[in-house]
């Protein structure tokens, strides 16, 4: 009850030109969830997978792409240009800024601001301070992730957020010092097509 779909964008740019939502299947939309219309600046489409969870009062702005199985808890807001990869879980009243990307098998914890890009695979936490807190165990775990791919995640994440390496050097330092691991390839991959920087 008292959710809306495919509305108008509340992009001042937006003239009312005709846009789309595309919703997939088995997707749990929940009381005063709001879900806007695409844009010309964004492709004219609004995009949601299937096997999504979308708690009450969770906000979906112009021209967000969001994957499959993605849980967003009470209140979270996803601005316009927003998009989110498969298995994305993020917390109460999390706010991510426009143009962002969430990384597939990321956690956002409450209050989070999220101005930057958010790597794959991460845990990612702060209200005033947002930093990362390594790979998110509990959540690759429940998704059964081999425990040494969880371990070189984790071992990755380190190097990235904790050796006091700038990221150019710690993917170096992973590239020569690591065992070849897809999950920790698709992550420097990700670090490396970011246009806004990545959430360290």
């Amino acid at each position: 009850p008292y959710s809306t779909s495919g509305v108008a964008s509340q992009d001042l740019k937006y003239k009312g030109e005709r846009a789309e939502t595309r919703i997939g299947d088995r997707n749990r939309i929940r009381e005063f969830v709001t879900i806007h219309r695409g844009t010309a600046g964004g492709g004219l489409v609004t995009s949601i997978g299937s096997d999504n969870l979308l708690m009450a009062y969770t906000h979906l702005a112009h021209d967000v792409r969001m994957g499959d199985h993605v849980i967003l808890a009470n209140g979270a807001q996803l601005a316009g240009h927003v998009t989110v990869g498969d298995w994305v879980d993020i917390s109460p009243f999390a706010g991510v800024h426009q143009f962002c990307r969430i990384g597939r098998h990321a956690f956002i914890g409450p209050y989070s601001v999220v101005i930057q890009d958010v790597m794959p695979f991460s845990s990612t936490v702060g209200e005033r301070e947002i930093r990362v807190f390594g790979a998110n165990r509990i959540g690759l775990e429940r998704r059964g992730f081999a425990t040494p791919v969880i371990e070189a995640l984790q071992t990755a994440m380190r190097l990235l957020t904790r050796s006091q390496l700038n990221t150019s050097q710690a993917i170096e330092r992973i590239r020569a010092e690591m065992e070849p691991c897809a999950e920790v390839d698709e992550l420097i991959d990700f670090i490396r097509s970011s246009e806004r920087g990545v959430i360290k």
